[in-house]
């Protein structure tokens, strides 16, 4: 039996961070895949309740360009993301990801509608939602809590950075301090946490993207997405780009950033994403970001180099 050399605990072969994969396989037993759907929720910072507009870097879609078909029943995209899917993975099972908006910005009685189907149905290993922290109120995560009897619920957060300024800047509708009281609330039940970091926001320096990860980790969460800003066609932040172009990460610094980043980040985390997807149609900026294998394989590279792994910047800490 080949001898491992990863010093990594969480991990069945080079990865140095606590992947998806690795949590979804010793989770389930079995391949678990995403199936992104769009249930034609709104959002409160687009609609006026507090903000119009979105995010400036936000798609009209919501940050659901991968997902189904809003005018499509969610339970028609679902089997049709399925048969997708299972051409790649044919015995893989499915996890229903509410992906577009916030999907839980509607009155109780429609989330049970749009969500019950999906909790009741049993081949479905899990759901998660895409929401946003000042749209989680109290009856709704006692009512997700009671769907964890039948299903692992995960709720994804989309914070991006923990600095109000930035925030503030990008139009993000809510402050830190909401998201801090919501993750108090939602760390009272048996919901899976997921927090989105977005790297490369207008005017943030490496060390505030360290910052903001190393933040999030001292929270009582289950996982991370980090992503690189994506400058889209049709956007208020893409428009204002092509009228003044702004500095941008390079892929070195995205790569030495997320590195820092899972250094500071504890190992039992779960490291949903290192990079996102960006509609290449969309797609301003940065054009590096398309060759999402290689960026991903020269993190694995640069840890591996530098002999680091996930967490270990803390347990450096703990043995000072």
């Amino acid at each position: 039996m080949k001898q491992k050399t990863n010093p990594f605990p969480y991990s069945d072969d080079n990865k140095r961070y606590h992947t998806w994969n690795y949590y979804l396989k010793h989770r389930f037993q079995t391949k678990v895949f995403k199936v992104a759907l769009n249930a034609d929720f709104s959002c409160p910072n687009r609609d006026g309740k507090c903000g119009v507009g979105g995010c400036t870097f936000c798609s009209s879609l919501g940050s659901g360009d991968m997902a189904g078909n809003a005018k499509e029943d969610c339970m028609q995209q679902f089997e049709k993301g399925i048969e997708v899917m299972r051409r790649k993975w044919p015995n893989g099972e499915a996890m229903a990801y509410f992906q577009a908006y916030t999907n839980t910005y509607a009155p109780l009685s429609v989330l049970k509608q749009t969500f019950e189907p999906f909790v009741q149905r049993e081949d479905i290993k899990a759901i998660a939602i895409a929401t946003r922290a000042d749209c989680l109120e109290n009856d709704v995560i006692d009512y997700l809590q009671s769907c964890t009897a039948h299903k692992e619920i995960w709720i994804e957060l989309g914070l991006q950075t923990i600095h109000n300024e930035t925030a503030m800047a990008v139009n993000r509708g809510h402050t830190y301090e909401c998201f801090l009281d919501t993750i108090q609330r939602l760390a009272r039940t048996d919901l899976k946490i997921c927090v989105h970091l977005m790297n490369s926001l207008p005017h943030e320096t490496s060390e505030m993207m360290i910052e903001s990860a190393k933040a999030i980790g001292q929270l009582p969460i289950h996982a991370v997405k980090i992503h690189m800003l994506h400058l889209l066609k049709n956007t208020r932040m893409g428009n204002d780009y092509l009228k003044q172009p702004f500095t941008m990460m390079s892929r070195e610094e995205y790569i030495h950033t997320v590195v820092e980043q899972l250094m500071v980040l504890p190992k039992e985390i779960v490291i949903q994403r290192l990079t996102g997807d960006g509609v290449l149609s969309d797609l301003i900026a940065p054009m590096w970001t398309v060759r999402k294998v290689t960026i991903l394989n020269d993190i694995d590279k640069e840890m591996a180099r530098r002999n680091v792994w996930q967490g270990c910047a803390l347990e450096s800490e703990i043995t000072r």
